[in-house]
């Protein structure tokens, strides 16, 4: 099929049921809005594996979809296209934000079944895949910009949905007003590459990079990717820009699924992964990239350790959880960046999910210490967030054992590492573990605390089926990635398939080599043993 028409579909379908829905936002048909919401987005995601599946078709080298739909900004020797593309990088990320944004749109359905504004939140949540869309295939920096800020917006919408509830809008404002802080220092790292480059296109940036790094804090490429990463720590919630992301729980579960585990929240590190050679060029943005997210998984992890609130407790372990992202960034692991970035969107959209079944069956209680015992009552949820749990504390063979020990392997081994950062990414490691136990054994195991007056049940079934699908992602989501070390010991099994689809895209580490098994295989030992402890 032509691209255009691939490209144009994937990007307006979810534009359309915007304007469908938001056109009927005083209607209280919450189901009619929810299945036009939802089809909008399934026909998104039909588009983006029919995009992948051509690329997929092409040689390793040449894939890449690029579709240029007008020009946009012509001004001096500043030249925008409103041009979009597909590679191997925003490959991975419009299966993510499509594939799960659908789940959770069905989800969607069952929870918000009783509000009489659904139609108003369906069409946010269309308007935000649509930004989101924008922003993984731009083009180039202003592209990327205009989803950027789009999804700063639909956030603040969806955080502060409840606006009549003081608390929950000003939630909503000061994820608005912390995302602003990052969004200027974004602004100020484009005008720093523009007069560094004369242009803004990611592909020509990615090739007028010098070959040398510079060790200068003051050079443009230093300044440029400083301020860049200032931006990321806003809409990635890293120290200090953290503070707005557990306040944003205030809007429905379902939006915390959406935007604060599968999409939003990874457009900081998408961004890096996709200049990953200018990044490369600043050896002291990289190192500060490092500390700020070896810090921040573990810092976020110790306030996880203390929440009551069910979804406080996911929230500040998804702040935990990209700090890896990050961590893995600045070793320059940009590969294992993406690869936790797609197992972290499986479980903990199946986290959050599961705590708003939970939410669901306990009359809108989130305190887990007023549950206990939950197993019984809800069965599905609980098998589900079982997987979700053991995918989060890095259990073999599950889907976040493989993508988090790669991280921990490039803090350790890659030139660009230490062996502080990877003590820092094994503290973590053993924090999460703690907390998710923490949270898995109040919440569905041990003697009931239920208030007498409430009466758990199981979820409907269009809220149970988005859980079953993500357990099973949280279950096999990891083995496209298996390292070299253990697949050479699976007859049959191929090579690390991840790292042969990002071959061409992501800029090797300078001075890299291979990690003998020995070590490998003892370092994934003492990750899984502190988790086990």
């Amino acid at each position: 099929m032509n691209h255009s028409i691939l490209m144009a579909t994937l990007l307006l379908a979810p534009f359309v049921g915007f304007l469908i829905n938001g056109l009927r936002y005083k209607k209280h048909s919450a189901n009619l809005a929810g299945i036009i919401a939802t089809s909008a987005v399934v026909v998104s995601f039909i588009a983006a594996i029919l995009l992948v599946v051509e690329l997929v078709a092409m040689p390793p080298a040449a894939r890449h979809i690029h579709v240029s739909f007008f020009e946009w900004i012509a001004v001096g020797s500043l030249k925008i296209n409103a041009g979009f593309a597909v590679d191997a990088i925003s490959a991975i990320m419009i299966l993510v934000i499509t594939g799960v944004g659908s789940l959770i749109h069905l989800f969607s359905i069952g929870y918000m079944h009783h509000d009489a504004g659904a139609a108003k939140y369906f069409a946010y949540l269309n308007l935000f895949l649509f930004n989101m869309l924008i922003l993984v295939l731009g083009d180039s920096l202003p592209v990327m910009f205009v989803g950027w800020e789009g999804v700063g917006l639909c956030s603040y919408l969806l955080i502060g949905f409840w606006f009549t509830d003081d608390q929950k809008a000003a939630a909503g404002m000061k994820a608005f007003v912390t995302n602003r802080v990052g969004d200027a220092a974004f602004l100020l790292g484009m005008f720093i590459l523009f007069l560094s480059f004369g242009t803004l296109t990611f592909s020509d940036i990615n090739q007028l990079v010098p070959a040398d790094p510079t060790y200068a804090w003051l050079n443009p490429i230093t300044l440029g990717t400083l301020f860049l990463f200032i931006g990321a720590t806003g809409k990635s919630a890293q120290i200090p820009l953290y503070v707005w992301l557990p306040d944003a729980m205030a809007g429905p579960t379902p939006v915390s699924a959406l935007i604060h585990a599968a999409t939003m929240v990874t457009a900081g590190v998408y961004m890096i992964v996709r200049l990953n050679s200018l990044f490369l060029a600043a050896p002291n943005t990289m190192m500060i990239i490092a500390i700020i997210g070896g810090l921040t998984a573990v810092f976020a992890a110790t306030i996880g350790m203390t929440q009551f609130d069910i979804k406080k407790v996911l929230a500040y372990s998804t702040v935990s959880q990209l700090g890896y992202m990050f961590l893995a960034c600045g070793v320059g692991a940009f590969g294992a960046a993406m690869f936790h970035l797609m197992t972290h969107a499986f479980f903990k959209a199946l986290m959050f999910l599961g705590s708003g079944s939970v939410i669901h069956a306990m009359h809108e209680e989130q305190d887990i210490r007023k549950m206990g015992g939950l197993r019984k009552y809800m069965p599905i949820t609980h098998l589900t967030f079982f997987a979700g749990w053991v995918a989060i504390i890095g259990i073999p063979p599950f889907a976040g054992f493989f993508s988090k020990d790669e991280i921990l392997m490039f803090s350790f081994h890659s030139p660009l590492g230490h062996k502080a950062l990877w003590a820092l990414g094994a503290v973590g490691a053993t924090l999460t573990a703690f907390y998710m136990t923490r949270l898995m054994a109040l919440t569905f195991w041990g003697k009931s605390r239920v208030p007498k007056d409430v009466h758990p049940h199981e979820s409907p079934t269009t809220m149970t089926i988005p859980l079953i699908v993500l357990g099973i992602l949280s279950v096999v989501g990891g083995w496209i990635g298996i390292p070299h070390a253990i697949g050479e010991l699976l007859p049959g099994h191929p090579a690390n398939f991840l790292e042969q689809w990002f071959h061409h895209s992501i800029k090797p580490i300078p001075g890299w080599t291979p990690i003998d098994h020995t070590t490998e295989f003892a370092l994934m030992g003492v990750s899984v043993l502190l988790a086990i402890c």
